[in-house]
């Protein structure tokens, strides 16, 4: 075990494995199938100014989406726990709805990212001013799930309110998720804040532990709550909020990748973290190069295919407590 508290075994250099895969696919995959364009010139462009910055976000957004649900989960001790839970996401996207809705977006190139990110802080300042320092678990996921309620309803208003059809199109286009026509200016201005909220989420991983003993256990084993709330939500909202603002929302990476690994690393928030991160990032990168072999116009948005993913797997996973339940 690492001092923070997870461990370089084998679920851990399984996923990077498959992550490290899909990643050198993305960079070969593009709408024409494998391989790159014949004019040496034309491939060059194509590779550092369309694949490269879609492999980093798809590998980043992945790898945050990941390791924020199985924190999620570990501190609120909830397995449906998901990165979506807490509002952060709803709150990016409302702000990237509200740029779309204004027509900021079509005025300024990076109003939309920068408005996602606006709009995750204020959801977090919410969650945080609604929960309190201190607050219970439930007291945060009731503040979250209001959060998100709110954020949705807003959403939702601008979309009934949107000035003609294009603004309305594009707003549902970008609420699918999907990661074409990123550039590197994306990758710079979230990578920074997805690689710190990775960084405080790591740290989690021996509190996370403790904790799922009990909170009083886990006082007693010296864990600071307070602090390790801190951590928790700064964390996933730097790494979530900077996630969806540049890629609109993709939903169920964050519930998924944690249920899949969980069996694999004993049960064990810590050592569950680094194999999520990867994970996450493995599958989203794995489900873009099907999407670009499936739909080579863009048409399927990353967003609805991990959804069309993620809905089939719990209805598996439901048929399967029933058997085991038995009748």
């Amino acid at each position: 075990m690492t001092p923070s508290g997870f461990a370089f075994d084998r679920p851990v250099l399984v996923t990077a494995a498959l992550a490290l895969c899909a990643f050198v696919m993305s960079l070969w995959v593009g709408p024409d199938g494998w391989g790159f364009p014949q004019n040496p010139a034309a491939a060059e462009i194509v590779f550092r100014e369309i694949r490269v910055p879609r492999a980093i976000l798809g590998f980043l957004i992945g790898a945050a989406l990941g390791l924020s649900g199985a924190v999620l989960q570990g501190y609120l001790r909830n397995p449906l726990a998901e990165p979506g839970l807490l509002g952060i996401s709803g709150g990016a996207s409302l702000g990237a709805v509200t740029a779309i809705h204004s027509g900021l977006a079509g005025k300024v190139a990076m109003a939309l990212p920068v408005a996602g990110l606006a709009g995750a802080a204020l959801a977090t300042v919410a969650i945080i001013a609604l929960a309190g320092a201190t607050g219970s678990t439930t007291t945060l996921i009731l503040a979250g799930v209001a959060v998100s309620s709110i954020a949705g309803a807003l959403t939702s208003l601008a979309l009934n309110l949107s000035p003609n059809p294009f603004a309305s199109t594009e707003i549902m286009f970008w609420l699918m998720g999907s990661l074409t026509d990123r550039s590197l200016v994306h990758v710079w201005l979230a990578s920074p804040l997805i690689l710190i909220g990775c960084a405080m989420l790591l740290t989690t991983g021996r509190d996370l532990d403790a904790l799922s003993l009990g909170e009083d256990a886990a006082k007693n084993l010296g864990v600071d709550l307070t602090g390790l709330r801190f951590k928790v939500i700064a964390g996933s909202a730097l790494a979530v909020g900077a996630a969806t603002s540049v890629a609109g929302a993709i939903s169920f990476i964050g519930l998924i990748v944690p249920h899949v690994l969980r069996p694999f690393v004993g049960h064990s928030p810590a050592r569950l973290l680094l194999p999520c991160l990867f994970g996450g990032a493995a599958m989203v990168l794995f489900s873009d190069v099907v999407l670009r072999l499936l739909s080579p116009q863009g048409d399927l948005r990353l967003g609805v295919l991990s959804a069309l993913i993620g809905a089939p797997f719990f209805l598996w996973r439901v048929l399967s407590s029933r058997r085991e339940m038995g009748p």
